[in-house]
C-alpha cells in the first residue's frame, strides 16, 4: 500500500467529501439527541453531535463508568500490555456538556420517541443514535451457554474475560493445547481471531515452547489470510494449525465438562479453549426493532438512518454495512458522518453522500503488524468499495514495513482513543 494512500486514509477522508461543515457548525436549533452505547461509535457520535449542535441536549446512555477497549486487547491476553492501558472514562465528554447517563437502555419506543432506562426513567428524543455493539447468540452453538464462559472464555468483550483468558494461558503446562473456535462471519473485528492466534503463539513460543495452538474456523477464508499464514509459517511454523470450513474445522458442539470441541468429523481436547460465539447486534437493537431477521441492522449508507424505523440511526458493529468491516475505525468514521447527517437533518438540510475509510492493524508478533484498508462510497444509499483504493500490507517485507506498521498501530490507537474519549 503506497504512502500517499496511507496519508489519504489518515486525513479524515470521511469528513472531507463535500459535507457542509461550516454551515452546520453555525446551526443553533435546540434538540434532544440521545446516543445509546459508549464505545467507539457512540462516544464519538455524542462528541460530534455536541460540537455540531452546541445548543442541543445530547445524552449518552452507558451503564458502565469505564470503557474497556477491544482493539489491542489481544496484546493483554499475550502478556504484552496491561488492561489499564485499555480502560477509558467519560469525564471529557461530561466536561463538553454531554449528559452521561449511567444506566442501561431497556426499551425504545419509536412512536413516542422515548428511551426507557433501567432506572425506570424515560428519555425523550428528536433523533436517536444507537451504537449497541454486539450480543452473543447463545443458542447458535450447542453447549456454549453463559454458564460455561468461565471454563471456556470468549474474551470478545474486553475486561474480565480478557484477564481470565490471560490467566488460563499462564496456568497451562508447557506442552498444552490451545483451541480457538471462530464463528461464521459476520462478527466483530474480522481479523481479530487470527491476530489473537498470532499473539498467543508468540506467548507460547516464549514461555511454553512445546505447546500447540489450533484454530477451528467455520469460514473458508479470512481477512488478511495470506499475510497471517505467511507470518505463522515464519514465526510459528510448528505451533499454529488452521483448519477452515473446507477441512471441516467449524465447531458444532462444545463440551465444557471434558474441555472438548466437536466438529463434523473430529473431537479436539484443549487445555485452554477460547470459544468466540456467533454474534448479532446488541440486545437493545432487537428490542428497538432496528434489527432484521439476520440479527443485524440495515441502514441507509448516507445518513445511517435505520431502514426499518425512521428517526433512529445506527452505527458501528451492529450495522449491515458490508463491505465495511465491523471495526473500531469503521465505527468511529460512521459516527462522525452520522453526526453530520443528523445535524443537517435538524438544520432542514438533506443528507449528503460521502466517502468513508477504514484501516485495521493486526499484530503478528510483539514487534510486527500487518494492515488492511478500504475506501467506501455511499452515493446510492448503499456501501460500495472504491475501486483501486485501499489494500493490504505487501507480502514481501524486505523493507521492514511490518515493524513500522506496529509503531503506526500504536499511534492509531492513541489517536482514536483520544478523539473518542478525550
Amino acid at each position: 500500500m503506497s504512502v500517499s494512500r496511507r496519508q489519504l486514509l489518515a486525513s479524515g477522508l470521511a469528513l472531507s467529501a463535500g459535507l457542509s461543515l461550516p454551515r452546520l457548525a453555525r446551526a443553533t436549533r435546540s434538540a434532544k439527541l440521545v446516543v445509546l452505547g459508549g464505545g467507539f461509535g457512540g462516544a464519538t457520535a455524542a462528541r460530534y453531535l455536541k460540537r455540531l449542535l452546541p445548543s442541543a441536549e445530547v445524552s449518552l446512555v452507558e451503564p458502565n463508568e469505564e470503557y474497556v477497549s477491544c482493539p489491542f486487547s489481544n496484546l493483554v491476553i499475550s502478556g504484552l500490555r496491561d488492561l489499564s492501558a485499555q480502560t477509558f472514562r467519560y469525564d471529557a465528554l461530561s466536561r463538553e456538556g454531554i449528559r452521561v447517563v449511567r444506566a442501561m437502555a431497556t426499551d425504545v419506543a419509536a412512536a413516542s420517541r422515548t428511551v426507557t432506562l433501567s432506572t425506570g426513567d424515560k428519555l425523550p428524543f428528536d433523533r436517536l443514535v444507537m451504537s449497541p455493539g454486539i450480543s452473543f447468540r447463545w443458542d447458535a452453538l450447542e453447549g456454549y451457554e453463559e454458564s460455561v464462559v468461565q471454563a471456556m472464555p470468549h474474551a470478545w468483550k474486553a475486561g474480565s474475560q480478557t484477564v481470565l483468558l490471560q490467566q488460563q494461558l499462564k496456568a497451562m503446562p508447557d506442552g498444552g493445547v490451545v483451541l480457538i473456535s471462530v464463528p461464521p462471519a459476520p462478527f466483530r473485528c474480522p481479523p481479530g481471531p487470527y491476530e489473537r492466534a498470532s499473539l498467543i503463539a508468540h506467548y507460547l513460543k516464549r514461555e511454553k515452547p512445546r505447546s500447540k495452538l489450533i484454530l477451528l474456523d467455520s469460514n473458508a477464508r479470512f481477512s488478511k489470510q495470506p499475510l497471517f499464514t505467511a507470518a505463522w509459517q515464519t514465526h510459528y511454523s510448528s505451533m499454529v494449525e488452521w483448519r477452515g470450513a473446507s477441512d471441516f474445522g467449524g465447531v458444532t458442539r462444545v463440551d465444557a465438562g471434558t474441555m472438548q470441541l466437536h466438529t463434523d468429523f473430529d473431537v479436539e481436547r484443549g487445555d485452554v479453549i477460547n470459544v468466540i460465539p456467533p454474534q448479532q447486534a446488541g440486545e437493545i437493537a432487537q428490542r428497538a426493532g432496528v434489527a432484521d431477521a439476520t440479527g443485524w441492522c440495515p441502514v441507509n449508507a448516507i445518513s445511517f438512518e435505520s431502514r426499518l424505523v425512521p428517526g433512529i440511526h445506527v452505527v458501528g458493529d451492529a450495522t449491515i454495512a458490508a463491505p465495511m468491516p465491523k471495526s473500531a475505525f469503521a465505527a468511529n468514521q460512521q459516527a462522525k458522518v452520522c453526526a453530520i447527517q443528523v445535524a443537517r437533518l435538524l438544520s432542514d438540510l438533506a443528507p449528503q453522500a460521502t466517502t468513508l475509510a477504514n484501516t485495521c492493524y493486526s499484530y503478528t508478533t510483539a514487534e510486527t503488524a500487518i494492515s488492511v484498508s478500504g475506501v467506501y462510497r455511499s452515493d446510492d444509499g448503499n456501501f460500495q468499495n472504491v475501486s483501486g483504493a485501499g489494500g493490504m500490507s505487501p507480502a514481501d517485507d524486505q523493507s521492514g514495513l511490518a515493524a513500522r506498521e506496529a509503531i503506526q498501530a500504536v499511534d492509531w490507537f492513541s489517536a482514536i482513543t483520544r478523539e473518542t474519549f478525550g
